[in-house]
């Protein structure tokens, strides 16, 4: 018989990084969680990934044991890594901050392609495209 979930929670946390402070401690803490044995199983998972944010979906089961599953980067992060910048513009029409490749693009549509409702690659390409211009970020030879 499958266990009962009590809750289902969805935070964001730096890959390798996880520590009982906020957003990880409260979260888990009012679900009577081990949040020590939740930041180590994070943290060993996430070890390669160092300097990303990473998407958690916690399920926390009634008898307050739990699973996680880590989704990809947001787009943001994995466009401003791409393009080697610090953030985006803060007026994307007037000015660029960066660019990145056609091969990029399509890199990084791959690594997405799970968390989104894409049906084709091309989809994907058109969307993570969609992100990087509205960050000011272009890509020559992409229209």
């Amino acid at each position: 018989m499958p266990k009962e979930v009590k809750a289902t929670i969805r935070i964001q946390i730096p890959a390798g990084r996880a520590n009982p402070s906020p957003p990880v401690g409260p979260a888990l803490g009012q679900h009577g969680v081990n949040i020590m044995e939740f930041c180590k199983q994070f943290n060993a998972k996430t070890a390669s990934e160092e300097g990303m944010i990473i998407p958690v979906v916690i399920t926390i089961f009634k008898d307050c044991t739990f699973t996680f599953e880590q989704k990809q980067p947001p787009a943001s992060m994995l466009l401003k890594h791409a393009a080697h910048v610090a953030k985006g513009s803060g007026e994307p029409n007037a000015r660029s901050v960066g660019r990145i490749s056609v091969h990029q693009l399509r890199e990084i549509a791959q690594q997405k392609m799970p968390d989104l409702n894409a049906r084709s690659s091309r989809a994907a390409m058109r969307i993570i495209a969609g992100s990087a211009r509205s960050m000011g970020i272009t890509i020559p030879g992409y229209t």
